[in-house]
């Protein structure tokens, strides 16, 4: 009876150890999310996981009452010495190092299972657990959630991505990271330079050379400005060319109302907030002087997003930041 009383508690001493590390290794706010997703498994061990501290000092109570009865009963066996160097091989390595690496890489599944167990413990130990609970709950409070970092979602993305049993493609990742990038990013980053913004003064008259002009360019929206290009008044859209006669002013049929302006430090998410809630599509950016810095388009804030160029059938250059850069260089300018 001895010996089989010694398997016993040997199983009980590596259940419980095996839960301990197991349980209390998982992320609580992580095994709610999979609970709230339909995980069956998740919704059965959030039961007992959920209250952090009387899972802890259940499992740790049983495990040193089942160690300390292990002693006992080797020690009506065998001498001393004998079961003390006994009791601690077998705790050591059942009790301890195989159910530890066996729950560790099992925790769910394992737990799932014999979590009926693990409920049975917390009764029978409850009036001893639950005082000492609360006074881990007044002294080191709540267990905090483990909250990830922008960063620390990026390489959790790119390890999915790279790992054949995730479902996550190539496409996804760059969206996802372009996500998590784009609020960090500022409006200087994607604008169009002013050195190559194509615009109209509003005293222009809409004749064939201005209108070969925007056939050229091809753009959809065309900043219109007073005099000078800083004096940024309105948008002329192309659309509403269409059947339009000749002769007539800018200044009859630009719009003028909604006018995004920002500074360059204008951060992206930011920008994209305005875009929306004044349904337009373009802003300029200004310095503090008062000077145009470039423009900027719905357009550039999605493809950063999508982590690459957006090209229609009407654009004449894709990157026109690089075009700029390109004509700084073949003017010999050197920044």
């Amino acid at each position: 009876m001895n010996y089989v009383i010694i398997i016993l508690l040997i199983c009980l001493s590596g259940i419980f150890s095996g839960l301990t590390l197991g349980l209390l290794s998982i992320d609580k706010e992580d095994l709610k999310r999979k609970a709230k997703l339909g995980n069956k498994k998740a919704k059965k061990v959030y039961t007992v996981r959920k209250n952090g501290n009387l899972l802890l000092c259940t499992l740790l109570i049983g495990n040193v009452a089942v160690n300390s009865a292990l002693s006992i009963f080797l020690g009506s066996i065998v001498n001393g010495i004998i079961a003390g160097l006994l009791a601690t091989a077998l705790i050591v390595i059942f009790g301890e190092i195989l159910p530890q690496a066996i729950f560790s890489r099992y925790a769910i599944e394992l737990s799932s299972k014999i979590i009926w167990l693990v409920k049975f413990f917390i009764f029978v130990l409850y009036p001893i657990a639950l005082p000492l609970s609360w006074v881990l709950d007044k002294i080191l409070g709540k267990e905090m959630p483990n909250i990830l970092s922008k960063r620390e979602f990026k390489e959790i993305i790119k390890f999915h991505e790279d790992s054949p049993k995730s479902k996550i493609d190539t496409d996804e990742e760059r969206i996802m990271l372009g996500a998590l990038s784009f609020s960090d990013k500022i409006v200087r980053s994607i604008m169009t330079p002013r050195t190559v913004v194509f615009a109209l003064d509003v005293k222009d008259i809409l004749d064939k050379k201005n209108l070969q002009r925007i056939k050229k360019y091809g753009f959809t929206r065309i900043p219109i400005y007073d005099k000078h290009i800083d004096k940024i008044v309105g948008i002329l859209y192309t659309k509403d060319l269409i059947g339009i006669n000749l002769g007539v002013k800018i200044k009859d049929i630009y719009h003028k109302n909604n006018l995004i302006i920002v500074p360059e430090n204008r951060k992206l998410d930011v920008l994209l907030n305005e875009f929306i809630s004044k349904k337009t599509h373009i802003a300029f950016v200004f310095d503090e002087y008062g000077s145009l810095r470039g423009i900027a388009t719905l357009e550039d804030v999605i493809e950063e997003v999508f982590g690459r160029e957006i090209v229609d059938e009407t654009d004449k250059i894709i990157d026109l930041q690089k075009n700029a850069k390109e004509q700084v260089k073949k003017r010999g300018l050197k920044i």
